[in-house]
C-alpha cells in the first residue's frame, strides 16, 4: 500500500527533523507499505501555532490530497496536531484521510479510561483543546500541561544538539508528570516535532508507569489498518452520507466552471450519462 504523509513543516527550515521522521516511519511501517513524506513548500511551514498562518498553509494540504488521489495512493495522513484541513480533505477524497490529533485521541481512549495532553506552549494549548471538544472527547481529558517553547523552530535543535534534546525532553516529562499527578492514565505529546524527538530518544513512559502515546507511530499503524478496512469494505471506510459528502454529479460541472478542477473523484452527469 502507498501512504501520503503530509507534514506541515517546511523541510529545509527544520534541520534534521525530516531525516528523523523518515527513520521513524521506516522503522514502524509494515513490510510492503510505502510512505512518501511531503512538507509545506509554497508558503509558511514554520509557525502554524497561529491560526492565520495555519489557514494559509492548509490550502496546499487540500491540493495535495487531490494529487495523492491522482497518483494512486491508498490513504492520506495529516501529520499535524491541529488536523488542518481534515474535514475538507475527507470531503474531497475517495480514500481514508486520518489526522494526527483525532487518531491519537481515539487511540488513547482505548489505552486508558482517560488521556492528557502536553502542549508545546501557551498559544498552542487552546487550539488543541478545541479539537478535543470538536471530537466530543472532553469528558475523557484528564489534564493539560505545557512546555515553554514559544518559538517552534527552537525544537529543531533537539535533533542535532544533545543538550537541547535533554532540555526538551526534561520540559516534556515535567509537564507529563504533572498530568499524571492530576489523574492521567495516558499522555499524548501534542506536537508532531516533539513526538519525533521522543520516539528517536526512546521515551515511552511518564511517572508511575504511565504510557506516552506517540502519535506519529499511531497515525501510520492506523493508516495501514484503514487501508485494509477500506479494501474489505469495498471502498466505504469514509461515510459520504452527510458530513463528508461531495457535491452531487448533476452539480459538479457547474461548480467546476467557477472553482476549477475540484472534487476529482466525482464524475459529471450529462444527459443522464456519466462522463
Amino acid at each position: 500500500m502507498k501512504l501520503w504523509y503530509q507534514s506541515m513543516s517546511r523541510q529545509k527550515a527544520w534541520g534534521a527533523y525530516s531525516k528523523t521522521l523518515r527513520k521513524i516511519l521506516d522503522r514502524v511501517k509494515d513490510p510492503g507499505t510505502e510512505i512518501e513524506v511531503h512538507g509545506i513548500t509554497r508558503i509558511g511551514g514554520i509557525g502554524d501555532q497561529y491560526r492565520y498562518l495555519e489557514y494559509l498553509e492548509t490550502g496546499e494540504v487540500m491540493e495535495n490530497v487531490q494529487t495523492a488521489m491522482r497518483r494512486g495512493f491508498d490513504a492520506f495522513l495529516i501529520g499535524n496536531i491541529a488536523d488542518p484541513g481534515l474535514r475538507e480533505c475527507r470531503e474531497i477524497a475517495d480514500f481514508p484521510v486520518l489526522g494526527l490529533c483525532e487518531t491519537s485521541l481515539h487511540l488513547a481512549c482505548m489505552m486508558g479510561a482517560n488521556f492528557s495532553l502536553v502542549t508545546i506552549n501557551e498559544k498552542f494549548t487552546p487550539r488543541i483543546v478545541e479539537n478535543v471538544t470538536r471530537y466530543r472527547l472532553e469528558d475523557r481529558l484528564a489534564a493539560v500541561n505545557r512546555m515553554k517553547v514559544d518559538r517552534l523552530l527552537n525544537l529543531a535543535a533537539g535533533f542535532t544538539d544533545k543538550r537541547a534534546r535533554r532540555e526538551i525532553v526534561r520540559q516534556f516529562l515535567k509537564a507529563a508528570d504533572a498530568n499524571v499527578e492530576q489523574g492521567a492514565e495516558v499522555v499524548i505529546a501534542a506536537g508532531g516535532v516533539v513526538m519525533a524527538l521522543l520516539a528517536d530518544a526512546g521515551v515511552h513512559e511518564a511517572a508511575k508507569g504511565t504510557p506516552i502515546l506517540n502519535g506519529i507511530v499511531a497515525l501510520v499503524k492506523m493508516g495501514e489498518m484503514a487501508v485494509r478496512l477500506n479494501r474489505i469494505m469495498d471502498g466505504r471506510f469514509t461515510s459520504k452520507r452527510l458530513q463528508y459528502a461531495p457535491p452531487p454529479r448533476d452539480q459538479i460541472a457547474e461548480l467546476r466552471k467557477y472553482y476549477g478542477d475540484v472534487y476529482p473523484s466525482v464524475k459529471a452527469r450529462t444527459r443522464g450519462r456519466a462522463r
